[in-house]
């Protein structure tokens, strides 16, 4: 369609011409002294316009050839331009091959070319290469991929001269990203150095943006764990979780490691209040954390009727009729409660009692109950609870501990025939 429009088009303009110049008579007169010369006026258009079209061409042919000499600078920069990019994408095929020697040889390369093409310049002065923000971006680039091999060949002098360059050429506004991965590069590096400090300094100074990126959260996960930080590290674990950076198991499962440790760091009873209070609510509900909270608040001759408020909601979960906890965590509950046994409240017996009754066959309730009864000199209900619950008891601990107590109460009523006995139960392996 459009061609057919062209062609009515130079048809129209045909005709036009045709009856312009076909009925003009009209005469221009040139006098040239002492010469007069009569043209056509049509001659005279048709000589104007090849004048025109001469001037035109010889116009454009001089501009060519003296622009001849830009041409040639403008080649051999695009040539080096070329070569430049060409050993950056080889540096980077060799570091990825484990050929760290030829990617730093090639990297270096690079910035040869770069620095060769950068002095390049045209006839006003200004470079012919690529702009200066692509120009610090290649720089840096090309010292990170040094560097980066560098710190696979275990040459920290060279890797931290071009870290630093790297550094150095990444300060221009449109080079923030180049700078940033830098920054990562090099908190990893310090991180296979074993050196945590120097990988959180790193960390620690990236833009806050870049700072709760998903990589740099994982970093800074693994250098607090590394510097034995255990809230800095579950911090930083809550938030990797709230990003679903791992699956909701594993991220529990951290979360409760780091958790642990923070307890396990607490060696007086108020760090260890401290520790507590400094959980989330979700954590404070995990049964391993508070068994272990109240186990390690005894230890620490802490307050008991504040370990059993903790060891409540635990409690309440054992005692449901599908409960999920086993049975390492439930022996754990048994003997923290036994360890406060001493100043049991009347609402924690009234707890015990009704879970012997609900689960008469459950040893674990059975020889709680009979410790209570022991603690409050019930020898006779006592007796009889613990002879009940000691032959099904599995936890030796826990045996060992049953047959003491039958010991005790043998000898609380002059029986040392029976006394020995348990003692000698006791003493089994």
């Amino acid at each position: 369609m459009r061609a057919a429009l062209w062609f009515i088009a130079l048809f129209g303009i045909a005709v036009a011409v045709a009856l312009f110049a076909g009925n003009n008579q009209a005469v221009v007169t040139v006098f040239w002294p002492p010469h007069r010369v009569d043209v056509s006026f049509n001659l005279m258009v048709l000589l104007l316009v090849g004048l025109f079209l001469l001037l035109y061409l010889a116009s454009r042919a001089l501009s060519a050839l003296f622009s001849l000499p830009v041409e040639a600078r403008r080649w051999r920069a695009q040539q080096k331009e070329r070569a430049m990019y060409g050993a950056l994408m080889d540096a980077l095929a060799h570091l990825m091959a484990g050929r760290y020697i030829r990617s730093a040889k090639s990297a270096q390369n690079a910035l040869a070319q770069e620095q060769s093409l950068g002095v390049t310049t045209d006839t006003t002065g200004h470079p012919t290469g690529h702009s200066a923000s692509l120009a610090s971006q290649l720089r840096s680039l090309s010292h990170l991929l040094v560097a980066e091999s560098a710190q696979a060949l275990q040459n920290k002098a060279l890797r931290n001269q071009h870290l630093a360059l790297a550094l150095q050429n990444s300060t221009a506004r449109q080079a923030q990203e180049v700078r940033e991965g830098v920054q990562f590069r090099a908190a990893r590096w310090a991180l296979e150095d074993h050196d945590p400090a120097a990988a959180l300094d790193w960390l620690g100074q990236l833009p806050q943006g870049a700072a709760r990126r998903t990589l740099a959260l994982r970093m800074k996960l693994r250098a607090a764990r590394h510097a034995r930080q255990s809230l800095p590290a579950l911090e930083t674990a809550r938030l990797l979780a709230k990003h679903r950076a791992f699956s909701p198991a594993a991220a529990q499962s951290l979360v409760r490691s780091l958790a642990l440790e923070l307890l396990n760091e607490a060696h007086d009873p108020a760090q260890l209040q401290q520790a507590w209070a400094g959980l989330d609510d979700s954590e404070r509900r995990m049964p391993e954390l508070c068994v272990h909270a109240a186990s390690r608040l005894m230890s620490l001759n802490g307050d008991a009727a504040l370990a059993r408020s903790w060891l409540l909601p635990v409690w309440e979960r054992m005692l449901e009729p599908r409960s999920d906890l086993g049975d390492k965590l439930r022996i754990k509950l048994i003997q923290v409660l036994e360890a406060g046994m001493d100043s049991l409240e009347a609402e924690w017996l009234s707890r015990i009692e009704a879970a012997q009754l609900s689960h008469p066959r459950d040893a674990h309730f059975v020889y709680l109950a009979g410790m209570a009864c022991l603690s409050r000199q019930l020898w006779g209900k006592a007796r009889q609870l613990l002879t009940q619950a000691t032959p099904a008891l599995q936890d030796r601990q826990l045996h060992r501990s049953a047959w003491r107590a039958l010991a005790l109460l043998a000898e609380q009523r002059d029986d040392e025939a029976a006394a020995a006995e348990a003692y000698k139960q006791a003493s089994q392996p």
